[in-house]
């Protein structure tokens, strides 16, 4: 039976008893009854007093987990504790003053693919002049920037291989202000597999042929030399399954109807299409096909940005025409079904080979980007929420895995736990450094542990930034049922003696 119902039944049954005393004009006994009614109502309603039950508990961030009975609230002093000692917390009300300044934020990938350029980025609360350096394993300086706000330093890894690099910021009088380590995996990236397509030939496409080789793809290349004449290259192994279909216009404009067809259904299955398009001739085709508006371009147009390359002579007019959609570097795309076209409406990059070979191969990196070469990977390692140290949980994430993941170094096996989308486990870490993982489906795996001393600003924004998360998912109402019950035996007592003195007042 709840509160209020039995509120109502003590109210309705207590009016009633005094209504027929007080029809009897016995005032006393009607009095007792009310007395009586209202002394067991407060002894069901559990009154409470006004403020507060419990005690405040201050943590220490490098004490494990208290006990809380008898506790209603937290406090914390300096930048809080971590995201994993605040998981292991009920969510209570928190007293925290969260400190200015003297932090710092560091962005960068854990991962990368050989060929892509790695960006550190450093994010900081004071806006004054400062030096950022990217620092290999043997200290030479291997990137550089300079800035008032964020600063960013790029390099382009020459090795798949595990590393450490070290990141330095430094003041406009060239005084250390942070340091620490950077790891990273750099992986050998997935094969690509391109079959090329092409009607006439051209410097473009011999630098081009290049710079695909010279990552590893897979070729099967096809070159119209002239009449009856075609140059071919075979892959040199078996080509299971192409990810990326690249021919010329002078090709396409050729193929009849029905070949063109068959070529479309291709993309439409999902093999992305790069049209190079240098050589078209007829827009029409181009319309009809692909709904693809080409119009006329001035003579010896060139465009800067990032490379100085020649305008093709027919390009769409615009960024956006109809499906289509362009960007800076002359890339139109649109989607076709499950597949992928893109224009590229430029040409004479054969000019930076020998002068500018890294910024072309970042050139066409970004075109290959826009065309959607998917390259799927089974398992996905997530980056830790942060960063991982000795002695303190780390929660370990990935996608695509299950069953069991052993870490050798610890001697330990742990069973991936199932989450919507990704699975985890958590491990405690020993020692800094690179923690070993290995995992039936995912094979080898390394995760980078800090050492305690490392990145000490960077940590202090992390502990900020899980302390003001928990802080913010305390409920509004936690105070609610924390302050303590009025003793009920007085109402008992009350109720006791006037049904005793109503009994004696009958009896007399």
């Amino acid at each position: 039976m709840s509160t209020n119902l039995m509120l109502a039944l003590v109210g309705a049954a207590g009016l009633a008893s005094a209504g027929l005393y007080a029809w009897r004009r016995q005032w006393i006994d009607t009095l007792l009854v009310l007395v009586a009614a209202a002394a067991l109502g407060l002894f069901a309603a559990g009154i409470r007093l006004p403020g507060d039950a419990g005690r405040t508990l201050t943590l220490d961030p490098a004490a494990p987990a208290p006990t809380l009975e008898g506790v209603r609230a937290l406090a914390v002093k300096g930048d809080g504790l971590r995201a994993a000692q605040w998981n292991d917390l009920p969510a209570l009300p928190l007293e925290w003053q969260r400190p200015e300044g003297g932090t710092l934020r560091l962005i960068y990938p854990r991962q990368l693919a050989l060929g892509r350029t790695f960006t550190l980025r450093v994010q900081r609360e004071d806006k004054k002049d400062a030096r950022l350096q990217l620092l290999a394993e043997n200290g030479q300086v291997i990137g550089e920037a300079r800035g008032t706000g964020q600063l960013a330093v790029n390099w382009l890894p020459p090795l798949a291989e595990r590393v450490v690099l070290k990141a330095r910021l430094l003041d406009a009088a060239g005084i250390t202000i942070a340091e620490g380590p950077v790891p990273l995996t750099i992986n050998a990236p997935a094969m690509l597999q391109v079959q090329g397509r092409f009607g006439a030939p051209s410097f473009d496409l011999r630098t081009l042929n290049e710079l695909l080789a010279g990552s590893g793809a897979l070729l099967d290349w096809q070159v119209v030399l002239g009449r009856a004449i075609t140059r071919t290259e075979f892959p040199l192994e078996e080509m299971k399954e192409p990810n990326l279909l690249v021919i010329d216009a002078a090709w396409f404009e050729r193929l009849g109807a029905g070949e063109r067809s068959a070529l479309l259904g291709r993309v439409a299955g999902g093999l992305p299409l790069l049209v190079l398009g240098a050589n078209a001739n007829d827009p029409g085709v181009w319309s009809r096909t692909v709904g693809l508006p080409l119009q006329a371009q001035a003579a010896g147009k060139k465009i800067d940005a990032p490379l100085e390359l020649l305008a093709a002579p027919l390009n769409p007019a615009s960024r956006e025409a109809g499906e289509w959609t362009g960007s800076d570097n002359l890339v139109w795309t649109r989607n076709w079904q499950k597949g992928r076209i893109a224009w590229l409406g430029a040409s004479d990059w054969h000019r930076h080979a020998i002068a500018e070979p890294q910024a072309l191969a970042l050139w066409w990196q970004g075109v290959l980007d826009r065309v959607g070469v998917e390259r799927p990977q089974e398992v996905e390692w997530l980056e830790p929420e942060e960063l991982p140290l000795p002695g303190q949980r780390m929660e370990l994430c990935a996608r695509g895995v299950k069953g069991d993941v052993a870490f050798p170094e610890l001697k330990l096996t742990r069973t991936w736990s199932q989450r919507t989308d990704e699975a985890c486990v958590a491990v405690w870490p020993e020692k800094s450094g690179w923690l070993e993982v290995k995992d039936a489906k995912a094979g080898a795996h390394a995760e980078y542990v800090y050492a305690p001393g490392d990145w000490p600003q960077w940590q202090a924004a992390q502990r900020r930034d899980a302390t003001a998360r928990y802080a913010a998912r305390t409920p509004n109402k936690a105070l609610e049922g924390t302050a303590p019950a009025f003793p009920a035996w007085p109402f008992a007592l009350v109720f006791a003696l006037a049904l005793l003195l109503l009994w004696w007042r009958e009896r007399r």
